[in-house]
């Protein structure tokens, strides 16, 4: 099964794609993706449901979120009201540590995003900041990412033995499945999500390239 786990929608601040077209647009390119993941800056989305757009279009559309931390920014899946009540959300520099913890003892999985990055990626912190405990995965395939930022993440990854996610980073819809994650298991909602990305058995990949 083939998610695109980080996608923004007019949700976000600065997102100009409305989740129904991504949605044509999968089906229009013929997109190998059998769904996305919406993870709204700073916020979790509880207002829209878009399960009317996943009958129309065969296509599974969960959320998240994307938080920011004094480490960079996170996506954090399996957003539950415990979690909500952790920490704020619409803060810039929430603790990663904090983040990292508080999404686990919550029973979400919290991925730092495009760490190779500069200021909102993790790994430049790492270097002068020092390491921080609790990170299981990260984003080593972003569809956003500038040349040798992906390389960078996919470096550390394999140095510490992190699992990796793909994500398109979409703003726009012509974006959306840029990069995606391929999954050993089928996944219908979002808690069999974060199961299987607490499991590991998943990978990074670009859609439609053969790996």
């Amino acid at each position: 099964m083939i998610l695109d786990l980080h996608s923004h929608s007019v949700a976000s601040d600065d997102g100009r794609a409305k989740v129904e077209n991504y949605c044509q647009w999968i089906k229009r390119k013929k997109l190998p993706l059998d769904g996305f993941v919406l993870t709204e800056h700073r916020q979790f989305d509880d207002a829209n449901d878009y399960r009317a757009l996943e009958d129309r279009f065969g296509l599974l559309i969960l959320k998240a979120s994307e938080v920011e931390t004094e480490y960079g920014h996170v996506l954090v899946f399996g957003v539950n009201e415990d979690l909500k009540a952790a920490f704020d959300f619409t803060k810039i520099d929430n603790p990663i540590a904090m983040v990292l913890e508080e999404s686990k003892r919550a029973g979400a999985v919290a991925v730092p995003c495009h760490p190779g990055r500069p200021k909102v990626g993790m790994c430049a912190h790492w270097e002068t900041r020092g390491p921080v405990e609790g990170v299981h995965t990260v984003e080593t395939l972003n569809g956003g990412s500038r040349e040798g930022e992906n390389e960078e993440a996919l470096r550390y990854a394999q140095k510490y033995g992190w699992c990796s996610i793909g994500g398109s980073d979409s703003h726009i819809v012509s974006h959306i499945g840029r990069y995606a994650t391929r999954f050993e298991d089928e996944i219908r909602d979002i808690d069999g999500l974060v199961t299987a990305l607490a499991g590991g058995r998943f990978e990074a990949i670009r859609p439609g390239s053969g790996n």
